[in-house]
């Protein structure tokens, strides 16, 4: 009877886990489509909605640390446990970072930005997949696809380079538009942070089913 009630407890986090993910894959959608169509009361909803995302955040960790005092789990549970501690963090950091996006929205408003939003929101798209794929990996306890899907932060270190390049020309040609140039430039290092928080649940998936500690990328 302990041990059945240790697993639905296990599989308990899981589910919490996957719907933080869920949340935090929203978030950074909302706050890219916000930020592309100026919507600055759904880019509201976005810094509003950071709150529940904390809170399950912090039952996550309670629920580790129950589980860690309670049931005092050996090997690969240990493992699983210690793998979603960092995978919390990770999701609750892009979390963040889609709030930062957000309240750029909000303080360019109506402003015509200095470029077509293009690659950003196409890093957002990959950022987001390699969420999905990463805790579809979790789930799985699939090291493979773990490994397939951190190569794709390339892509968006990738988008990041090229942005920036454009973003810095385009102060140049057009220095009364250098704060709208600046907003749009640290929207991308937010999403190739977000990218980079992606790879850091691949590489926990990877800890969590081999035991290994690899740096992905």
């Amino acid at each position: 009877m302990v041990r059945d009630e240790y697993h639905e407890e296990l599989a308990e986090l899981d589910q919490m886990v996957l719907n933080l993910g869920e949340m935090a894959g929203t978030a950074i959608r909302f706050s890219v489509k916000a930020l592309r169509d100026h919507n600055v009361e759904q880019a509201k909803v976005v810094i509003k909605g950071d709150e529940p995302i904390d809170d399950l955040s912090a039952e996550i960790e309670n629920a580790c640390m129950r589980l860690l005092a309670l049931q005092q789990p050996m090997a690969r549970d240990l493992r699983m446990i210690g793998a979603v501690f960092k995978i919390n963090l990770d999701l609750e950091r892009m979390s963040d970072l889609a709030v930062d996006i957000a309240k750029i929205t909000v303080a360019i408003g109506d402003e015509i930005h200095i470029k077509p939003l293009i690659d950003i929101p196409r890093m957002a798209q990959i950022a987001c997949e390699m969420v999905e794929g990463g805790l579809q990996a979790y789930i799985e306890s699939n090291s493979d696809l773990a490994y397939e899907i951190a190569k794709r932060d390339d892509e968006i270190d990738a988008l990041f380079d090229q942005v920036r390049r454009e973003l810095i020309t385009l102060m140049v040609e057009y220095p009364t538009r250098i704060a709208n140039a600046s907003h749009l430039t640290f929207v991308a290092r937010y999403l190739e942070r977000i990218g980079d928080h992606a790879n850091n649940i691949c590489e926990s998936v990877v800890y969590m089913v081999t035991g290994d500690r690899v740096k992905l990328n």
